[in-house]
C-alpha cells in the first residue's frame, strides 16, 4: 500500500513529482496533506528534519504513533486544530517511540507551517497548545523564535568514569567546575560539559554502557557542549545523544538548548546574567544547524527564547491505509 506521494521542492524554478494517478486509485483516497521541513536550517539539506500533518479527521494516538515511527524523523508532528482554540493552535509531538510533552524544533516547524497555511502568511505570532503549556513563537523576518518555560535543576551525576564509558571519552574530557546535570523546560536532558570541541567531537555512544546509564539515572537525551575554540566566544558547540531506540544523534536540538540556556544562567557560565549565544549543532552529521540561544535571569525568574530558520523542503499528501 502507498502511504504518500509528495513534491521535492529542489529550487524556485524545478518541481520533482511523483506521478499521483495511481496512487489516487488507492482504497481509502488521501486523509491529509503533510510538509517536510529543516530547522535551524541556513538552507534547505540542513538542520532537523521535521514532518507536519494536518490531519482532516481524528487520528488515534495509535494512528501517530504508527506514522511518526513510519517517518522516522526524530520528531513528528500533528496540527490538530484549523483554527485557534483557546488562544493557540492544538498540537501533538511523537518521536518514533512516544508522544512527547514538548520539543523545540518541532515548535518552531509547525509554527512556520501554521503560520504559512493557516495564517497566510501574516502572523507575527504563533501559540502552541501544547501538553507543557502554551509556547509562543515569534516571527521576525525569517527567523523563528520560542519562548521556553522555567528550568527545573534536578540530580546531578557525580561518576565521571561512567559517563566516560557512555561517551567513549576519557574522564579528563570533562569539566569538573561545573556538574553533569539533569535540566528541564519541558523535556529533561542531562548536560555534560566537556573541555574542548575535540572532546565533543570524539564522543560516540556506546549502547550498552548508555542502556545502563539510562535505567541507573533517567531516561532523557544527553546533550554535550564546550565553547567554540576558533569563532566568537559567545559561541558553543553542542552534539544531543537521544534515549530513543537506536541511540542516534539529533542534528539540532531547540528543547535540550532551552534546558542549556538554564544551566548556562545558574551556574554563571559566562559570568552574566544574560547571554546571547550561538550554538553549532549537526557538524559532526554533516547537518549543520545554527541555533540562537538568548536568555537571562532576574529576580530568580528566566526568560529563554531559542530561535532560527525553518526550510519548507516537500509537501504532500498522505494516504489512508483503508
Amino acid at each position: 500500500m502507498i502511504l504518500a506521494y509528495f513534491s521535492l521542492i529542489w529550487s524556485n524554478d524545478f518541481h520533482l513529482f511523483y506521478s499521483p494517478s495511481p496512487i489516487m486509485e488507492q482504497k481509502g483516497g488521501i486523509d491529509m496533506d503533510f510538509y517536510i521541513v529543516d530547522v535551524f536550517a541556513e538552507e534547505k539539506y540542513q538542520g532537523n528534519q521535521l514532518a507536519v500533518l494536518v490531519p482532516e479527521s481524528n487520528l488515534t494516538r495509535k494512528e501517530m504513533q504508527q506514522i511518526a515511527k513510519e517517518i522516522h524523523f526524530s520528531e513528528t508532528s500533528f496540527i490538530m486544530s484549523n483554527k485557534q482554540e483557546n488562544g493557540g493552535y492544538d498540537v501533538r509531538i511523537f518521536t518514533p517511540d512516544e508522544e512527547v510533552p514538548f520539543a523545540g524544533h518541532p515548535t518552531l516547524g509547525t509554527a512556520y507551517i501554521i503560520n504559512r497555511i493557516m495564517e497566510n502568511g501574516k502572523a507575527s505570532k504563533v501559540v502552541l497548545n501544547l501538553p507543557v503549556g502554551q509556547i509562543p513563537v515569534v516571527f521576525n523576518g525569517d527567523t523563528l523564535t520560542m519562548s521556553q518555560n522555567e528550568p527545573s535543576f534536578d540530580m546531578k551525576i557525580d561518576q565521571l568514569e561512567f559517563v566516560a564509558r557512555v561517551l567513549n571519552i576519557q574522564v579528563e574530557d570533562i569539566r569538573t567546575d561545573f556538574p553533569i546535570q539533569l535540566v528541564s523546560t519541558g523535556l529533561p536532558c542531562i548536560i555534560v560539559p566537556l573541555k574542548s570541541v575535540d572532546g565533543v567531537q570524539r564522543c560516540s555512544i556506546d549502547p550498552l554502557q548508555f542502556k545502563r546509564f539510562l535505567e541507573t539515572y533517567y531516561k532523557c537525551n544527553l546533550l554535550v557542549f564546550s565553547e567554540e575554540e576558533s569563532r566568537d566566544p559567545n559561541c558553543l558547540r553542542v552534539r544531543v545523544f537521544m534515549s530513543d531506540t537506536g541511540f542516534y544523534e539529533d542534528p539540532a536540538t531547540g528543547s535540550a538548548n532551552g534546558n542549556l540556556a538554564g544551566y548556562l544562567l545558574k551556574y554563571r557560565f559566562f559570568d552574566k546574567e544574560k547571554i546571547d549565544v550561538r550554538v553549532n549543532q549537526g557538524y559532526e552529521m554533516g547537518r549543520p544547524s545554527n541555533v540562537n540561544m538568548a536568555a537571562k535571569l532576574k529576580n530568580g525568574t528566566y526568560d529563554i527564547q531559542i530561535g532560527g530558520k525553518v526550510q519548507l523542503v516537500a509537501k504532500g499528501d498522505w494516504l489512508s491505509s483503508d
